[in-house]
């Protein structure tokens, strides 16, 4: 039996891709649990506003599920009263909004609570939903992105291409880099 060199190429390749292929892994893995997590505060805020409308619950409901649930599942975290509110008004800002829902799912919960505090409009929702998905933005990123006004300078920036001058009119908004440009641009004339 051969001993291997750590200096030995077909050894540092086979190092490379198992490190790639964990890493790749722990990500899909972080991502499908962000997706539970994320479903599962979506259900919990969906509940939580049906009893309060269907059995008249009031806010109080939200104070002692929170101390029910801490006091029942202690090493559980995400189950304070703030949290629980977010939960409700996650329900409620996308419960008519698919798009939203479905990238909200793609982001961390952190990030979503940052986006449902600082932003109200859906198009401007869905912008930063998707920027953070897409590039991958921090939560402190977010903030600062959002606090910089973003969305206000992707919506001003002209186009930057010449499909307007080369295509007939009713071809150059379906250019591919028309529509890499974003979505919500496109909802927002909806």
């Amino acid at each position: 039996m051969n001993r291997v060199q750590p200096g030995n190429a077909e050894y540092q390749q086979f190092l490379s891709e198992l490190k790639s292929r964990i890493a790749r892994a722990r990500q899909q893995a972080y991502r499908s649990v962000n997706r539970q997590l994320i479903s599962l505060y979506w259900e919990i805020g969906c509940d939580i506003v049906d009893r309060q409308e269907r059995l008249g619950w009031g806010k109080a409901v939200v104070e002692q599920l929170s101390r029910d649930l801490r006091r029942e599942m202690p090493d559980s975290r995400g189950l304070s009263a703030k949290n629980l509110w977010y939960m409700r008004k996650f329900y409620l800002s996308y419960r008519d909004e698919p798009i939203l829902q479905q990238l909200a799912g793609e982001i961390p919960w952190t990030s979503n609570m940052v986006i449902l505090d600082k932003v109200s409009d859906p198009v401007e929702r869905e912008y930063y939903l998707r920027s953070t998905a897409e590039l991958g933005w921090s939560r402190n990123v977010l903030i600062h992105q959002i606090e910089a006004g973003a969305f206000a300078r992707h919506r001003s920036i002209s186009k930057q291409h010449n499909f307007g001058k080369e295509l007939p009119a009713a071809h150059s908004d379906q250019s591919p880099a028309r529509a890499s440009v974003g979505k919500a641009s496109q909802r927002g004339r909806a």
